[in-house]
């Protein structure tokens, strides 16, 4: 993994953080990519239960990198090629759909600004730890884009559709009691205990019944778009491969002992 992104994994859980400070944790190339590597190893490796996705400096991530874009532009520019946009298909998109897709829980961490695609990535989080002094914004209105990173979908989902059309038309800074209040954070502490705050949160959750988030996640995402009989049945389905997991016949028989289920994870 590159310096730009750093990937840790211990007792169930894998913190990946964002870490290039010096640039507000803008994503150039390198940290696009470490950072879909990163996502898709921690989905893809069954030992981790929970995911912590954090940043490091005062910034949570800011989005694209514009020095690097205006790069890229003019390279573009010169060889008539269209190139710098494919990135939203290399990158963010990858990043995106592994945060949503996963079987297991992803928190975000965000320690600051979080902003364009940085706001993607938090939104793409099943929960967001948020520091008192965070912002968020959409960002890409301001610089003549168009949302990515999954806030189109995301977004509305979240603060509704007519809130969301809001921020995306006029983009302003939130702040940490604003996003709170619209339920872009889910808890908002003091920033001098975000790290401890947010990995709190992330560890619960890698000790928990994983497969059960697995379903809760599938079963929210599968009901946005489909009508209440389908939900009803896709309740049905994921009920019954919850009911027949270890961790539920370990939650049953703590709850006839009244001690405190400790979960496997399968």
């Amino acid at each position: 993994m590159a310096d730009s992104v750093l990937y840790e994994v211990s007792d169930g859980l894998a913190t990946i953080t964002i870490n290039r400070p010096e640039a507000m944790n803008a994503m150039n190339t390198e940290a696009k990519v470490a950072l879909r590597e990163a996502v898709r190893a921690a989905a893809g490796d069954a030992a981790v239960r929970a995911v912590l996705l954090t940043a490091t400096g005062r910034a949570f991530c800011v989005g694209q990198d514009l020095k690097e874009h205006i790069g890229s532009l003019a390279a573009d520019r010169e060889a008539g090629t269209g190139q710098t946009m494919s990135t939203v298909k290399e990158h963010y998109n990858p990043i995106v759909r592994a945060l949503t897709g996963m079987p297991k829980p992803v928190v975000a961490g965000v320690n600051g600004a979080a902003a364009g695609a940085g706001l993607g990535f938090a939104l793409a989080a099943d929960y967001r730890v948020v520091a008192d002094t965070a912002k968020f914004n959409t960002s890409f209105a301001g610089v003549a884009l168009t949302a990515d990173s999954g806030v189109s979908w995301t977004l509305p989902r979240v603060v509704g559709p007519g809130r969301a059309a809001d921020l995306l038309l006029f983009p302003r800074n939130i702040t940490a009691q604003e996003a709170y209040d619209l339920g872009i954070a889910n808890k908002v502490v003091p920033a001098a205990d975000l790290a401890d705050e947010a990995a709190q949160v992330a560890r619960a959750l890698a000790e928990g019944p994983t497969l059960a988030y697995a379903a809760l996640k599938e079963s929210l995402a599968y009901a946005a778009d489909h009508s209440l009989d389908e939900a009803l049945d896709k309740e049905d389905e994921l009920q019954a491969r919850a009911g027949a997991s270890e961790d539920h016949a370990i939650a049953v028989q703590a709850f006839i002992a009244k001690e405190k289920p400790a979960y496997l994870g399968r």
